[in-house]
């Protein structure tokens, strides 16, 4: 992998972490409503978007070749830390 493959894949990894964010994000929601006793009813939708859509991005990202997706890979598990990390510092303060 040359340099010029890695900035040319470097907006899948972008893509990857937009990705990452919004599906730990909707994490995050589902177990403050399970925790706050919402019905499943309630609960499902978010947990069917956040699957659709990971794999709907992911399933895209793969037609375009191994080393994009490797790189939104990287992106998502790189978003994966850092909502964990913003996410702990605002629940401290709720």
């Amino acid at each position: 992998m040359t340099w010029t493959s890695v900035i040319e894949s470097s907006p899948y990894a972008m893509a990857g972490a937009a990705m990452g964010v919004v599906y730990f994000l909707l994490i995050f929601l589902s177990v403050r409503m399970h925790a706050a006793g919402a019905p499943l009813l309630q609960i499902f939708p978010l947990y069917a978007l956040r699957l659709a859509g990971a794999f709907a991005g992911f399933w895209y990202i793969a037609q375009q070749g191994a080393a994009e997706v490797l790189m939104a890979l990287a992106g998502f598990v790189l978003a994966r830390a850092a909502t964990q990390r913003i996410i702990g510092r605002v629940a401290r303060w709720m």
